[in-house]
Formats: structure tokens, sequence, C-alpha cells
């Protein structure tokens, strides 16, 4: 059986957008009749429990006046964790299987102290060639490992000291 070249970058076309199907996020939080608690949200996290506490011990320990809350986002039809300081946004953050992401929004002012900083050259890069929302940009780190949360300890300290 002989495939032509056409036939073939069609199946290899088809094989990218299946393997980008699977590889998608998905989030666990979308019935908005059921609000996240710590209790659920710590049985679905598993042992990244460890990098939550660690993430929302430095806050509670360094910035008194940050708070979070749970809302729901029917535009994205999920629970959202939305951690702020005063009325500005420090950062979001998304439950999924196994882990969660942290997602902070950045306008083009802090570039320089993105550059500037001691963060790792692939966070930097994921900032400098990112998507841009208009003049916003975002940086979100996937909880893997600890070293994911000196990135967003680093990336707290400089949202905070913008204005």
């Amino acid at each position: 059986m002989c495939i032509s070249e056409n036939e073939l970058l069609k199946i290899q076309d088809k094989e990218i957008k299946y393997k980008q199907m699977e590889e998608r996020e998905i989030l666990v939080f979308s019935d908005k009749q059921v609000k996240p608690t710590e209790e659920l949200i710590f049985s679905i996290i598993g042992d990244k429990k460890v990098l939550w506490l660690k993430i929302m011990k430095y806050l509670s320990d360094n910035y008194k006046d940050a708070s979070g809350t749970w809302n729901y986002y029917n535009d994205g039809k999920q629970w959202l964790y939305k951690m702020v300081q005063k009325k500005k946004t420090i950062f979001w953050l998304a439950v999924m299987k196994d882990t969660f992401r942290v997602t902070f929004y950045f306008g083009d002012k802090a570039e320089p102290f993105i550059v500037a900083s001691d963060l790792s050259q692939s966070v930097k890069n994921d900032f400098l060639t990112g998507k841009h929302y208009g003049k916003i940009r975002a940086i979100s780190t996937k909880m893997t490992k600890s070293s994911d949360v000196e990135t967003i300890i680093k990336l707290i300290n400089i949202k905070t000291r913008l204005k």
C-alpha cells in the first residue's frame, strides 16, 4: 500500500492534534455547585499539598494584608483561587488532577524587573516570548517540584513591588 505525501501529512496532523488534546490539563473544579475546600483540594493534589502549604505560609508570614478567595468564573466554567494584596491581584491558581497551576499577569513595566531577577532563564524566556494579551503577559507554573515554590516566591515579590 502506497500513501501519498499529502495523505501522510494529514495523518501526521491528526496525530499532532490528538496528542495536544491528551496534553491539555484538566481542571477539576468545574461544578459551580461544589466550592473547593481545603480537604477536597488536598485529596486531589496529593503530595503537592506540601508545595501548596509552603506558598500559603510564605504569603501569611510576609504579606499580612494578602488574602485569597475562591470564585466561580462562567467564562472558563471553573473555580479559580484569586490571591490579592489590598485590591491588587497577585496571582490566580487552578487545581488540576495531582497538582495545581499558579499564574501571574504582568504589564510591560514588569519586564526590567523580571529580566534583572534571579528567575531561571526559561521563566524569563517564557515571559519575553509568551503571548501578549494587550499589554499584559502571563507567567504560569505547573507545580511539580520544590524549586517551583522558589519561582512562585520570586514572582510574588516582583508582583507586590510593582506599582
